[in-house]
């Protein structure tokens, strides 16, 4: 039996996905959870041999669920589902500690694919990701300013960068107005800039945000 705990907010999407590994991989057992709350019970309460972690869930950011999960469990593989790209967030979640990382327009034959060989100990990421990650190391990866930022920070980075006011992302966050004002003033410091347009401008150039 393998167990697998799909964590999405989107009901249809679980359905889908269920349906689709219970036909596909052999003896797989799928659990669901709809927020981040419910995935952290869930891994408290049984064991899983993989949690396929959509990054947008209500209640917290995917980064954080993340770490909370290998805090839980170290060993635990999680996979990431996205419907951002991998230039945005791929290999921070990578650094996290995500066994893999795809995006959900990806065909289901892909995604089958990455679950079989992150359950087999791998990593998953596309080939095109692949050859990122084995240029950035060749070229020296600390040469990101953005990479500095803790992953509150990026997350907070990311929606300033989408347009969305200090009182937005409070609200998204669950967090009070002065403390993401003191989030992006350490940004606008780790990163050498002076305003929010430098953030904006720096987040589409390097990808950050579409």
């Amino acid at each position: 039996m393998i167990r697998i705990l799909i964590a999405d907010d989107h009901p249809i999407l679980r359905r889908g996905l269920k349906e689709i590994l219970v036909r596909e991989i052999e003896g797989a057992v799928c659990g669901e959870a709809e927020n981040a709350q419910q995935v952290l019970a869930e891994v408290q309460r049984a064991d899983w041999d993989l949690v396929i972690l959509d990054m947008t869930m209500p209640g917290r950011s995917g980064l954080d669920v993340l770490a909370d999960l290998k805090a839980l469990r170290p060993k635990l593989r999680v996979l990431v589902l996205s419907m951002h790209s991998e230039d945005q967030l791929g290999k921070r979640f990578l650094k996290a500690g995500a066994s893999g990382y795809i995006n959900k327009e990806s065909a289901p034959r892909k995604l089958v694919e990455a679950i079989r060989k992150v359950l087999a100990g791998g990593l998953y990421v596309s080939p095109a990701m692949a050859e990122r990650l084995a240029r950035d190391l060749h070229e020296g990866a600390g040469r990101h300013v953005h990479e500095s930022l803790s992953p509150r920070e990026f997350e907070v980075l990311r929606m300033i960068a989408s347009g969305k006011t200090v009182t937005q992302i409070a609200k998204e966050l669950h967090l009070s107005v002065p403390t993401v004002s003191t989030h992006r003033s350490h940004i606008l410091e780790k990163m050498n800039m002076r305003t929010t347009t430098d953030l904006i401008r720096y987040a589409l150039h390097n990808h950050i945000v579409e």
